[in-house]
């Protein structure tokens, strides 16, 4: 009861003190001041009175939190035990083995399970041999089989230097394994994969935006141009953003020294900034396509944006993100810091790119796109039409694959996974990830992997036949449908086996992208698509007509 009193005086405390700092007789900071003195007394009432015992830490941090969200997604609070996460995302360094897990479902137990997603080529995981697919069931004698990814992944990380201990379960391999592993400081490289597609053709991979991502798309794209590419992809996909000075040193490569890069504007005016491109670029002239889709955002929208904005290359895929917000963060007491949203970003066009309006919400709390009618238009440097509000259009629209029903399956049950590890077993080496093909014959033997798996899965059409049935027998018309809804259920049914044969090709693009990995790692996932990814062979497809290429730009 004496810790209790205790805690709630010091809150009430810290609040009152925080009150008496607005005493200021405009309006605003009197409600400020009455709603922290509110909260206190109720805090104090909650912690005096509850029924059961509570953790003030726990209930202010959710009361923190829930008010936090109410703003937008992008402002968080980051308690001092989770600093450490929050700088790996800056920096892109840690303490660890190197290597990504995560949870995957056993297939024939059906039971969770954190294994190894992909060791990091050169790291700690990688040279002691661990490989894909392998299940990490102790860490340091403490049993994980019960534990999340994200659990798993704070146990790996440590102080470089310092070793580890993993028990492993190995698919094929009947006892566990066990490895001694030291950490390492772990630097996350923005640039996983550089390289030719065609003779002509080089492709940079940027994943994120943490410190010296300017400095490795530099490196790549010179490295590039050495060994022959007289044309550029850029490929922004899945890049969630990250520090926007970092999205100006990239841009800066592309366009002239002195060009308008991206403006801030925000409440505080003394922040708001334009950031213009300070270096000498690396190349102005070089043909320039950015690949996009719907989760390039932020950092990789300022990017795409410029390169769109000053008509120095072509967007190719999907509408982007519509992120057009920036974060600062600020230290609060006690080691805590506050990410705060601060500003919108606008790029060289004039246009924000921001698509959902979290400033206006929907009675029920939700929040909705910017409607098309209050989109603006603006022009780029050549005078081609371009949007505001909605993420960065595509010059070239490419749609995203809409696999079919039973390659969604296999690939949420785990059997593209699963498979790709047995392979690994029976075969110690493939050709290289451009010329590794699947036979007909290996097929067949995946095919006869499934045989004695659950692979079943019901269709969104036999769904909609099962709901239309449900429906119509609760409003008592299901007599005078049934014949068809019957013959309707015959016509569309499902049958796996055939399913396996009719769409054989894009599961054997999945089968040999994962096989690759097993092999070649993630240079080896990445380059097995190559001839099969819609926006690289689109990509492609314009670099071998200039005068489209030159069309599309306004030229």
């Amino acid at each position: 009861m004496k810790v209790r009193k205790k805690l709630a005086l010091i809150a009430v405390g810290t609040l009152a003190a925080l009150s008496f700092a607005f005493t200021n007789p405009d309006e605003k900071y009197f409600e400020i001041a009455k709603n922290l003195e509110i909260f206190a007394s109720l805090f104090k009432e909650v912690n005096m009175f509850y029924v059961d015992e509570i953790n003030p830490q726990e209930l202010i941090q959710h009361g923190i939190e829930s008010m936090l969200n109410s703003l937008d997604p992008y402002t968080n609070y980051i308690p001092e035990e989770q600093i450490e996460d929050y700088r790996v995302m800056t920096t892109g360094q840690y303490g660890g083995i190197g290597a990504n897990v995560g949870m995957r479902v056993d297939p024939v137990t059906k039971k969770e399970k954190v294994v190894i997603i992909m060791p990091m080529e050169g790291f700690p995981a990688h040279k002691a041999g661990l490989l894909i697919g392998d299940e990490i069931i102790k860490i340091d004698d403490i049993n994980v089989e019960k534990k999340d990814s994200e659990e798993v992944s704070q146990l790996l990380k440590g102080q470089a230097g310092t070793s580890i201990k993993l028990t492993i379960r190995r698919p094929g391999v009947e006892k566990p394994l066990d490895f001694v592993i030291k950490r390492e400081k772990i630097t996350i490289s923005n640039v996983p994969y550089y390289g030719m597609v065609t003779p002509e053709v080089g492709i940079i991979q940027l994943t994120d935006f943490t410190q010296n991502a300017g400095r490795e798309v530099r490196d790549a794209l010179i490295k590039l141009k050495e060994q022959g590419a007289k044309n550029i992809i850029l490929d922004l996909r899945d890049n969630p953003g990250g520090l926007l000075s970092e999205a100006v040193n990239v841009s800066n490569l592309f366009i002239p020294k002195g060009k308008d890069v991206v403006s801030t504007k925000g409440k505080v005016k003394e922040w708001n900034k334009t950031y213009v491109a300070s270096n000498n670029p690396e190349d102005t002239e070089i043909p320039l396509i950015v690949l996009t889709n719907s989760s390039s955002a932020s950092a990789a929208e300022i990017v795409s944006g410029v390169v769109q904005d000053y008509d120095r290359g072509i967007i190719v895929g999907q509408n982007s993100f519509g992120k057009g917000l920036v974060q600062a963060t600020r230290s609060l007491s006690h080691n805590c810091k506050l990410k705060i949203t601060v500003a919108k970003y606008y790029i060289p066009s004039g246009r924000c790119i921001q698509a959902i309006d979290y400033s206006h919400r929907n009675p029920d709390g939700s929040v909705g796109k910017i409607p098309d009618s209050l989109r603006r238009a603006f022009k780029t440097a050549g005078g081609r039409v371009v949007y505001d509000g909605g993420g960065v259009k595509p010059d070239v629209e490419v749609p995203r694959p809409n696999y079919a029903p039973i390659t969604k399956n296999l690939l949420s049950k785990g059997f593209i996974f699963e498979y790709a590890s047995y392979y690994r077993q029976k075969r110690p080496s493939i050709p290289s990830p451009r010329e590794f093909k699947l036979t007909d014959a290996e097929y067949a033997d995946f095919v006869k992997w499934l045989s004695d798996k659950d692979y079943d899965y019901t269709t969104q059409v036999e769904k909609t036949i099962d709901e239309l049935a449900e429906t119509a027998k609760a409003e008592r018309y299901y007599e005078d449908i049934k014949t068809q809804l019957e013959e309707l259920r015959r016509k569309v049914s499902h049958n796996k086996e055939q399913d396996l044969i009719k769409f054989k090709s894009e599961i054997c693009q999945l089968l040999e992208k994962e096989i690759a990995s097993r092999y070649y790692l993630e240079k080896g996932a990445i380059e097995a698509t190559f001839d099969d990814d819609p926006d690289i062979q689109t990509a492609l497809a314009l670099f071998k007509d200039p005068a489209r290429f030159r069309k599309i730009l306004g030229k």
